[in-house]
């Protein structure tokens, strides 16, 4: 049966709801299936040029991952901090901001942690005061400091991206004065550190797991920032804001105080991350801090599209890939910074494939 032919002038029939919803996902996807597709050629090809089999390489990165139950307890505990340093980008990107200068936030946040962690030692309080006190100093850190970054923005027009990039290099460098200075334990010697806390204040890990609660503390805040973001007047007054400054003021929404609050926020997160380190990892504020959790947050809020749900299986993902260096070094000999080149590929290429997203080759055919 032959179909009716549709009268000429009359209008097309409008997609329905349903079809508007998949055709939005399809377009949101297809940069970053482009994207995962460069990152596979472009690294598979390094290695070749190294003269490695890429196939081989592959392998041993989701072996080393994502293979058995030791390499999801490692990828789970570097995931830990790496949602909280995600959630530090995309919750001031809901806000129209972008923030790289997090490894500052984070690092500060550390400091503080481990500062009052060993005043509240030396006055013998339990670990279930020590430990949110330690939280609440390293938010309180980082969340100032990168608020400062918001406030410059707002009263100044300083961009935020080169204010915030500039001032993670003074966070480092005071970091580094107070660790060899006012607060650097005599014992240590060779490598400048805090004072270590005692063994019994240090953050244990959850039962069944070799992964210590700084985990659940970011999934719970990538959480509450997503139900946030979702369900509440201030996320969509943010998502405003972010989307239409003009338009934000012009209903009269406070759109200085969001922007300045989402970017305190998200130092927050990076100063909670510091924190938990200094607690369950390093047990000390020392150069191990500097480990660049804040810039892979960068590639990490960029792939979740800044939303705070899709951080967290983007982190598992980069926490995996970086857990994975070791086995790559002792099975081929490819140097631990490999997988760091291949991250480096990742952040090339999404940003390429962002760069291009609505032109008409990238957009999903109805």
């Amino acid at each position: 049966m032959s179909s009716i032919p549709v009268p000429a002038g009359m209008p097309a029939a409008e997609p329905s709801a349903a079809a508007l919803k998949w055709r939005a996902l399809a377009e949101s996807l297809v940069p970053a299936a482009a994207a995962l597709a460069l990152t596979v050629l472009l690294f598979s090809a390094a290695v070749a040029l190294a003269g490695f089999n890429a196939f081989e390489v592959w392998g041993l990165i989701v072996l080393g991952g994502f293979g058995d139950a030791f390499a999801w307890q490692n990828t789970l505990q570097r995931a830990a901090p790496l949602i909280l340093t995600g959630l530090a980008v995309a919750l001031p990107a809901q806000a129209g901001r972008v923030i790289i200068g997090n490894e500052g936030a984070l690092v500060l946040g550390g400091l503080a942690a481990s500062a009052l962690g060993n005043v509240l030692a030396s006055a013998q309080a339990g670990a279930w005061l020590v430990w949110p006190a330690m939280a609440i100093a390293g938010a309180l850190a980082g969340g100032i400091w990168i608020g400062l970054v918001g406030l410059l923005r707002e009263k100044r027009e300083v961009n935020e991206t080169i204010a915030s990039l500039l001032m993670s290099f003074i966070a480092i460098a005071l970091f580094n004065q107070c660790v060899e200075t006012v607060l650097r334990d005599p014992a240590s010697l060779n490598k400048p550190s805090t004072k270590p806390l005692p063994d019994a204040l240090l953050l244990p890990t959850m039962p069944g797991l070799d992964v210590h609660y700084g985990l659940l503390l970011g999934l719970l805040v990538a959480l509450a920032a997503w139900a946030v973001m979702r369900f509440t007047p201030l996320g969509l007054a943010l998502r405003v804001a972010g989307g239409n400054a003009r338009t934000a003021l012009g209903v009269g929404l406070p759109v200085v105080k969001l922007t300045i609050g989402a970017c305190a926020a998200g130092g927050a997160c990076a100063g909670l991350a510091g924190a938990v380190e200094v607690a369950a990892v390093h047990g000390a504020a020392n150069a191990s801090l500097i480990a660049g959790y804040g810039y892979t947050g960068i590639l990490i809020a960029f792939a979740a599209r800044f939303s705070p749900a899709g951080v967290v299986p983007v982190a598992i993902l980069v926490g995996g890939i970086a857990a994975s260096g070791s086995l790559l070094q002792r099975r081929l000999g490819l140097p631990d910074a490999a997988v760091t080149v291949l991250l480096g590929f990742a952040f090339v290429a999404l940003i390429a494939c962002e760069t291009l997203r609505g032109r008409q080759f990238f957009k999903a055919r109805s």
